[in-house]
């Protein structure tokens, strides 16, 4: 083990601001060798173009359980990108196979039927807001996308505690122990098997009792969905509604801003994704054959880690990539990756973020942060990148 390689994720010097060593690479060396929270060497892409080259290409997935494939987290298991994940998760034709049942559950013409109900769920949480300050990740981001996620999947939002605790563990990169995700993990797939089977018994209008019934994907497919689904439906979304606020209330010019033009709430919530500087890990590839990339050939047996947000910062693919521009168009940023794994539900994500948006417009046009943003407090030793809390006043 090379000790003298750079630790990767990087350390940032706050919440809202990127490490300075995205830009540092991707202008002197965009294939950068880095050493992940296991101890493992893995090379980093922090361009836009060869971000987007490895995720569009079909031959490499996130099956990281290959010999001699890195180790992603400091734990053995690998969490969602271990060795027991990948075994539920689908890959080649039997992956698009799976998009295309999934998939239709997640469809813009869907999301916009569902938007209505998003809406007063938002409401009614807005409602519940007490005198304030109010810690808006507890109270409303989090909140607000397991309700949609467990609506749409059949389980009870009330257990949603219990979900943020297994999908912490899931998502862990160094903040748990092997025994507490063990543990965890056993808890998550004997509620989702009983799930499951209850669901064979009595299926509802949901997608677990959509797939259920039309038996198209095997028991153990079916629980690495359940679980896949619980963990990115409200995780990935709840970490960022929260980091949208804060980056618009960071400079209260930019909420000022979209308060007196709605129709920038769209291109906000786009710019707020690209724009995001704490977004976690990003996404690793194994390389099984031998590629180029920025004129560095990548040997077969690689482990690949693809920064989408450093690649959202770069220069040659966006104007102005520091600038936060709410008006931005096109934006063809990287936050939901790219090619055939990109996520399946950033259709949801998308919906979610600006009915949230659009409501605390409404709602709470006075809306501040209560506090300097330089002290909002990071979500810490997770592959996904958040604030612990928001707090707000109004």
């Amino acid at each position: 083990m090379d000790n003298d390689l750079p630790e990767y994720p990087f350390a940032q010097p706050a919440a809202l601001e990127p490490p300075p060593q995205w830009s540092e690479l991707r202008a002197g060396c965009p294939v950068a060798s880095v050493r992940l929270a296991s101890g493992d060497q893995a090379l980093l892409l922090t361009r836009y173009a060869d971000v987007r080259q490895v995720l569009s290409d079909p031959r490499f997935t996130r099956q990281l359980d290959a010999d001699g494939a890195a180790r992603v987290t400091a734990q053995e298991s690998g969490g969602v990108f271990g060795a027991e994940q990948s075994s539920m998760t689908p890959t080649g034709e039997a992956h698009q196979r799976w998009r295309r049942l999934v998939g239709r559950w997640f469809t813009v013409k869907r999301m916009t039927a569902m938007e209505p109900r998003i809406a007063a769920m938002a409401e009614r949480l807005i409602s519940d807001f007490g005198p304030g300050p109010v810690d808006l990740v507890k109270a409303f981001a989090f909140p607000l996308p397991v309700w949609v996620i467990c609506d749409m999947l059949g389980v009870p939002d009330s257990d949603r505690d219990r979900f943020a605790y297994w999908s912490d563990t899931m998502l862990s990169l160094t903040r748990y122990g092997q025994a507490e995700i063990d543990a965890s993990q056993l808890e998550f797939g004997e509620y989702l098997w009983a799930h499951i089977e209850a669901t064979r018994a009595n299926p509802g209008d949901d997608l677990i009792s959509d797939l259920v019934t039309n038996d198209e994907l095997s028991t153990l497919e079916l629980l690495g969905t359940a679980q896949g689904l619980l963990i990115a439906g409200h995780e990935t979304t709840a970490n960022m509604i929260g980091k949208m606020v804060a980056m618009l209330l960071a400079d209260r010019s930019r909420w000022e801003r979209v308060l007196g033009d709605r129709a920038l709430v769209r291109t906000a919530v786009e710019e707020a994704l690209r724009f995001d500087a704490n977004p976690g890990f990003g996404m690793p590839r194994y390389i099984t054959e031998d590629i180029e990339v920025s004129g560095v050939k990548l040997a077969a047996g690689t482990t690949v880690i693809n920064s989408m947000a450093a690649a959202n910062r770069d220069e040659s693919a966006f104007e102005h990539a520091d600038d936060m521009d709410l008006a931005r168009r096109p934006n063809p940023h990287l936050a939901f990756g790219a090619g055939p794994h990109s996520c399946i539900g950033q259709a949801l994500a998308r919906t979610e973020m600006q009915v949230a948006l659009t409501a605390l417009l409404d709602r709470l046009p006075g809306l501040r942060l209560d506090g300097p943003a330089e002290e909002l407090p990071r979500r810490e030793g997770l592959i996904v990148g958040g604030l612990e809390r928001v707090m707000v006043r109004w």
